[in-house]
């Protein structure tokens, strides 16, 4: 409380702003996202078309997108809250992607990315999933690709980046074939919002991938303690922020991916154990199901209706 009551001052939520989010400085980290997402993707629809593909929440870097150009994909779009990424840390990481995709290196696992999820069945480098991988890390086009994060937004630059990204409109209707965002969506205020600009951006057919994290963040000595809080305690520790967690369940979020016509056609829990009874929920989560109480944590994966 008293962290979140200190961000009403200017340099201390400048400070904040500032600090980065952490994750994506790593050509490793970027690369065991995408590669997740990407497999299971794959896997889910084999059909599915990765022409132009759109990462909620990049952070530091847009590592994450920049591999999904090395696998194939002719267009990227970074859409953020805050602007963060760097361009020295972008170009340093495309040339660590480009190393570990010629060398077609193992999915990096949870021995050394602990939190990282989803757990996939194979770690092995998906070939088949890029038959044109040659063509895709010919010399030409990385340096296309490097061009094209130093001309970012550019109308020949294969790279945009959008922040703040609340207005729909900055992005085409239809025009996406697949959307992704790994621990995003639990920061997000307007979730409603969000999955409604989804839906308006994605083609038919077009796919989102969604790894969601329901734990309290450092908020609460138990994973789900954020859930106890009454909502004046919480405005107190949110503070001034930009952002800190909606502290929606997964209930929340599928009702509403549901019910603007998505097919969920994956999902991967993680579930652990509630520290939480009913009688320490706060007023607003009272009725939180046991199924919500026990989900730290969710890949969902839903198609757009034809």
């Amino acid at each position: 409380m008293a962290i979140g009551a200190a961000t009403y001052l200017p340099h201390v939520n400048k400070f904040i702003a500032n600090h980065g989010t952490g994750g994506t400085n790593s050509g490793r980290y970027c690369y065991a996202v995408w590669l997740r997402h990407f497999t299971l993707a794959r896997a889910t629809v084999p059909d599915l078309g990765l022409v132009r593909v759109a990462e909620l929440g990049p952070g530091d870097s847009l590592g994450i997108g920049l591999a999904a150009l090395l696998s194939g994909a002719e267009h990227y779009t970074g859409l953020d809250v805050v602007p963060y990424a760097s361009a020295t840390v972008n170009e340093r990481i495309l040339d660590e992607l480009v190393e570990l995709f010629r060398r077609r290196v193992a999915i990096p696992g949870n021995n050394e990315f602990p939190e990282m999820h989803p757990n996939l069945e194979t770690l092995e480098f998906p070939s088949k999933d890029i038959p044109s991988l040659e063509a895709c890390l010919a010399e030409e086009r990385v340096e296309r690709i490097r061009w094209s994060l130093r001309n970012v937004g550019h109308p020949d630059s294969m790279i945009d980046y959008v922040a703040p990204w609340s207005d729909s409109a900055r992005i085409d209707p239809a025009s996406l074939d697949f959307v992704f965002s790994q621990a995003v969506l639990e920061h997000v205020d307007d979730l409603s919002g969000a999955y409604s600009a989804l839906r308006t951006w994605l083609k038919p057919g077009g796919l989102m991938s969604h790894q969601i994290d329901f734990r309290c963040h450092g908020t609460a000595n138990a994973w789900n303690g954020h859930w106890g809080y009454p909502d004046w305690m919480w405005r107190t520790i949110r503070g001034n922020r930009p952002y800190l967690l909606n502290r929606q369940p997964y209930s929340s979020h599928r009702k509403q991916i549901t019910e603007l016509g998505f097919r969920i056609v994956r999902e991967i829990p993680i579930k652990g154990n509630s520290a939480l009874t009913s009688s320490i929920l706060s007023a607003r989560y009272s009725d939180l199901s046991d199924a919500d109480l026990t989900t730290q944590g969710c890949l969902v994966q839903a198609r757009k209706g034809d």
